[in-house]
């Protein structure tokens, strides 16, 4: 075979070697840790499997689909048919292209089934994640009707012998699970029309060795916020596939002649160097080259959320105390939760009435858009405007206008039903609702809901989730187009649709419902996987949490927030002083190293399970902050060693406890007080505080520190 059959994508220090011969079916040879000097004939030549006895007299060799004309075992990337007859494809490539050194499209066709298969499969130099697309053209003169189509069918190192899935519930998102090496399948799907609480569309691959600090790990997200599946497959000839894509629903996915179906983008990323520096990676991809960068324009503004302030008992004069009392303690965004419109005095009512309510701003907004902008604050507020409760004018007037299935009855949910995006006139009408508030008043903000799931997701008898997410998508760039300047955070009863396809759109997300700050060290801790932390909204919650009914200290509830973008969801009015006291602090201290949380390098620490450990350093490495949380006690007669991460083993540090203040031994001596920790602090060597740590203070359950490093100057 000559070079020219083979393409070879490197970035940074991750090689992709893919054979791709015209008339040939495509397969990736290798895809791992940067090959300078093996020639891809050499790869191929040790792909050479052995004849297997009992086996097929020929090897049935992989793809990047493993379509089922291939008659490979475990689940085919592709699947499709017309009418339950062409429905045993087999593509081989017709030609190739490079526009780049970091990019190839494989072209590929089936001649039996009349459909093209191209694969789209690129590096980003930077942040060196891979991304992969497949588009299927319908080149034949029927319907085709495509029941599966992933992204990719990406083959996993057989040295990877762990799986990471994302798991949870309402409130408790982010979860992650280990599953241990095993053979058949392990499957996700999630069919609830958003990215879900339960089945995140993520997955990482890890050899044995792996932590957080060290060893080879692959990570996998889809970008897309409709319904998914994610399948790794581990045949019994020892091969391991990994597929992500969309779930259709029975005949959703049906091409004309001459149409086209392209997949989301399946991020792909590799690294030697452990969990973290993977978890790096997505975060650099996201941030400069998924989201519109419109958020770096300034910093990310401290919120005050109203909704477990008030609910939904909307008065101006406790709106108004409580956005003085906000831009007190350090607020620069003041977001009115649900219930300022239409008959909206609770969660079954008023859904789709997007007008505000005469009955409790007799004067319209602007009055508390006044106060707000008045006191140095920016104006933010909540919608959610796929969806429609009965008890509602727009529902009287159009009960056609929501998704169903004829013939079944809709399954009970908030008492709302979801609106058909589908649908031009209930676009222009939800747009055009929208648009006269932001245009009337000073909004620059919105907190754009969306509070159940998608059951039925029927449009004129077929279903729709593929078309119905597409057309929010579009709904939201229409309205960043009029307002530019507006940002939009994604929340979904907390973190429902938090993946890469919303974020193309959006500007933050809600990560969870729940503000209880243990909670909220689990579930940031799963989210920072993938998202960094200048996106995730992180709120100082109430003392005793209205979800978990658990009482928190308030240097607690800020230590939580601090690591995110921040904000409050609590009625200060009912917060005694000192608590006010903390929580000012606590936010002046924020925004005094905001900068570093916002673009720093992340870091999650490996820690007993009764800790959380994370940290940001300074890209330069001249500036850190790690978080210690002691979630329960320890067994341990004493506390054990922080280690800290990615810091210059050859520079000297001041390291000091920054949070909270000040800060007192439960007993003495200890290295609080040996190393002044709590004042000046003391000058380590950064190969000292990685290599050998230091003992965290003894503390109670439920306590967390925030440790601050500051590089020092050598004389000259």
């Amino acid at each position: 075979m000559s070079q020219s059959d083979f393409v070879t994508l490197t970035a940074g220090n991750t090689s992709l070697v893919i054979d791709c011969a015209v008339g040939t079916r495509p397969s990736i040879l290798y895809w791992g840790r940067g090959l300078a000097d093996t020639p891809p004939e050499l790869l191929k030549l040790m792909t050479t499997r052995q004849h297997a006895i009992g086996g097929a007299d020929a090897e049935v060799a992989s793809s990047l689909l493993n379509e089922i004309g291939s008659g490979i075992s475990g689940l085919s990337g592709f699947s499709a048919h017309r009418s339950g007859t062409a429905w045993a494809s087999l593509f081989t490539v017709q030609s190739v292209e490079r526009p780049n050194d970091s990019e190839v499209k494989i072209i590929c066709y089936d001649a039996t089934t009349a459909v093209w298969a191209i694969h789209e499969i690129g590096f980003n130099p930077e942040s060196n994640l891979m991304t992969c697309q497949t588009r299927i053209v319908n080149d034949g003169e029927d319907e085709l009707s495509i029941d599966w189509c992933a992204a990719a069918s990406l083959p996993l190192d057989p040295r990877v012998t762990r799986l990471f899935g994302f798991t949870g519930r309402w409130a408790d998102e982010f979860g992650m699970e280990e599953i241990a090496d095993f053979r058949g399948s392990y499957l996700r799907e999630n069919k609830n029309g958003r990215t879900s609480h339960d089945n995140f569309p993520g997955l990482l691959a890890a050899t044995k060795e792996a932590v957080e600090r060290s060893g080879p790990v692959f990570g996998f997200h889809l970008g897309w916020s409709g319904n998914n599946r994610v399948r790794v497959d581990r045949l019994s000839d020892g091969r391991a596939f990994m597929q992500m894509g969309e779930y259709f629903y029975p005949g959703e996915m049906v091409l004309k002649p001459g149409e086209t179906y392209q997949t989301p983008v399946l991020y792909a990323g590799f690294t030697t160097r452990g969990i973290s520096a993977l978890s790096r990676k997505f975060h650099h991809h996201l941030r400069h080259s998924v989201m519109d960068g419109r958020i770096n324009k300034k910093p990310r503004p401290v919120h005050y959320n109203t909704w477990e302030a008030v609910y939904f008992d909307h008065d101006e004069e406790t709106l108004f105390a409580l956005a003085e009392k906000a831009a007190e303690v350090g607020a620069e965004r003041f977001v009115l939760d649900d219930g300022w419109f239409g008959g909206r005095r609770d969660d079954k009512t008023g859904l789709g009435d997007w007008w505000v309510s005469k009955d409790i701003y007799p004067n319209g907004l602007g009055p508390l858009v006044d106060k707000v902008k008045g006191l140095g604050m920016e104006f933010g507020i909540w919608f959610e405007p796929e969806m429609v409760n009965p008890d509602s004018e727009l529902f009287r007037n159009h009960p056609d206008w929501i998704l169903h299935a004829d013939g079944v009855e809709q399954v009970p949910f908030r008492g709302q039903f979801v609106l058909d995006l589908t649908r031009a006139e209930v676009v222009d009408y939800l747009y055009n609702a929208i648009n006269d508030i932001l245009t009337e008043y000073d909004v620059s903000y919105i907190k754009w809901d969306m509070n159940r799931d998608v059951h039925h997701p029927g449009s004129r008898g077929r279903p729709a989730i593929f078309q119905q997410t597409r057309e929010l998508y579009k709904l939201l760039e229409r309205l960043k187009a009029e307002h530019p300047d507006l940002e939009i955070e994604s929340c979904s009863s907390g973190g429902a649709r938090t993946d890469y396809g919303i974020l193309r759109h959006t500007d933050r997300i809600w990560t969870s419902d729940s503000n209880d700050a243990l909670d909220r060290q689990r579930i940031q801790r799963g989210a920072s996987h993938f998202f960094p932390l200048e996106i995730m909204g992180t709120h100082v919650g109430p003392k005793i949490c209205h979800i978990t009914g658990r009482q928190l200290r308030m240097d607690m509830r800020v230590a939580t927030a601090f690591f995110g973008h921040m904000g409050m969801e609590l009625n200060l009015l009912e917060e005694d002083s000192g608590d006010l006291a903390t929580l000012e602090a606590g936010i002046t201290l924020h925004k005094q190293h905001r900068p570093l949380i916002h673009t720093g390098d992340f870091v999650r620490l490996d820690t007993p399970a009764h800790v959380n450990a994370i940290g940001v350093v300074s890209a330069d490495k001249t500036e850190a902050l790690f978080s210690w949380a002691n979630m329960t006690g320890h067994r341990e007669t004493l506390p054990g060693r922080i280690f800290f991460s990615e810091l210059d083993s050859e520079t000297e540090y001041r390291l000091r406890i920054i949070w909270p203040s000040p800060i007192t031994s439960r007993t003495q001596p200890s290295i609080l007080d040996a190393a002044d920790l709590g004042g000046e602090g003391t000058v380590f060597p950064g190969e000292a505080l990685m290599r050998m740590g230091l003992q965290t203070p003894l503390l109670y359950p439920e306590t967390a520190l925030i440790y601050h490093l500051e590089a020092v100057k050598q004389e000259a």
